[in-house]
């Protein structure tokens, strides 16, 4: 139930954050949202990512297919950070790699968005 009750208020502020995009993308912060819920429990400090959860982070990764896309990701991923409380930066860095997912970047609070490229 606590981690519906994230997910709805990650969605929301999401759907809050991002008004004006920068580019055209095909990745919303609404779908970011969705494919990550899973990867709550590991985010916030779990064991492990979920076979769901590292399903999700590659779905993402397949409809982030330009420049623009990650990068909204990005920007996605880091404002709804900010609306969660208990994230481990460590596993959040260490999702991608978890997930076999091959990113030349790793995710933190400091990671800058406009510097990440396909």
């Amino acid at each position: 139930m606590a981690n519906l009750r994230v997910s709805c208020v990650v969605a929301l502020m999401c759907m809050v954050v991002i008004t004006a995009p920068i580019a055209v993308t095909s990745v919303s912060c609404i779908k970011v949202s969705v494919y990550l819920t899973p990867c709550l429990s590991y985010l916030k400090g779990g064991s492990g990512p979920s076979k769901l959860c590292c399903f999700g982070a590659k779905k993402l990764n397949g409809t982030a297919g330009t420049t623009a896309d990650r990068q909204a990701t990005c920007k996605c991923l880091k404002s709804a950070a900010g609306f969660v409380s208990g994230l481990n930066d460590t596993n959040a860095g260490t999702l991608s790699a978890k997930c076999d997912l091959n990113l030349p970047y790793k995710f933190g609070p400091d990671t800058d968005c406009s510097g990440i490229t396909l």
